[in-house]
């Protein structure tokens, strides 16, 4: 499903993967934990087609990244990948009901169709009496949770998520983790970074990213 052999990225000069290697299946759940600006956020762009590495080969569902166009990357990431990024990436002149929506959207769902699918995540996440406000009007919390909502609007194959329950309370991030978790049950991979010791987690695998390097702690 996911193959990282060998991984080299640096941003101006500097090192920030150096040789990482991982190998995640269909249907897992891994975790990824590191410091503040250890790499997490650049291992997840590497893994979901935003960015290339410098050395190293990554494949993703049989595909070597380096042979796709931007195109066919534009669409295999539509397809597949849902992504919860830390800077949430909302459009602040839609809705939180048309931000859910938008994968939807790209997708061609009929508009009923994709309301009631957006409408259904945003009360898992107790946030559908926001529907109708804009980014801007709701909380950094809230905001997240709708960032959540939105990777798994179109039933992704992957989902990788970037500190997902940073900004949010306990019962918060226990309702993010249950959603993930039952994406896991339905056969989804997630991939989830994390600079917390979150408590025990049905994970199948957990990892720790230090200096540039992947390592295997579970």
């Amino acid at each position: 499903m996911i193959i990282l052999k060998e991984v080299y990225k640096s941003y101006s000069g500097y090192p920030v993967l150096k040789g990482v290697n991982l190998s995640v299946r269909e249907g897992e759940f891994i975790s990824i934990r590191g410091k503040s600006g250890a790499g997490k956020t650049t291992l997840l762009k590497l893994i979901g087609l935003l960015d290339t590495p410098d050395k190293g080969k990554v494949e993703i569902m049989g595909k070597n990244i380096k042979n796709m166009s931007e195109e066919e990357k534009d669409v295999f990431r539509l397809k597949n990948i849902g992504f919860i990024f830390q800077s949430f990436n909302l459009i602040p002149s839609l809705t939180i009901l048309e931000n859910v929506e938008l994968p939807l959207v790209i997708a061609g769902v009929k508009r009923e169709q994709r309301k009631k699918q957006a409408l259904q995540l945003l009360k898992q996440l107790n946030i559908d009496h926001l529907a109708d406000r804009k980014p801007e009007n709701i909380s950094v919390g809230e905001r997240q949770r709708v960032a959540v909502a939105r990777a798994l609007a179109n039933n992704p194959r992957i989902i990788l998520a970037d500190e997902p329950t940073s900004s949010l309370d306990d019962e918060n991030s226990r309702k993010i983790l249950e959603l993930l978790l039952k994406a896991k049950k339905k056969g989804v991979t997630v991939i989830m970074t994390t600079t917390e010791i979150l408590k025990p987690l049905p994970t199948n695998h957990d990892y720790i990213l230090k200096n540039g390097k992947l390592e295997r702690i579970k």
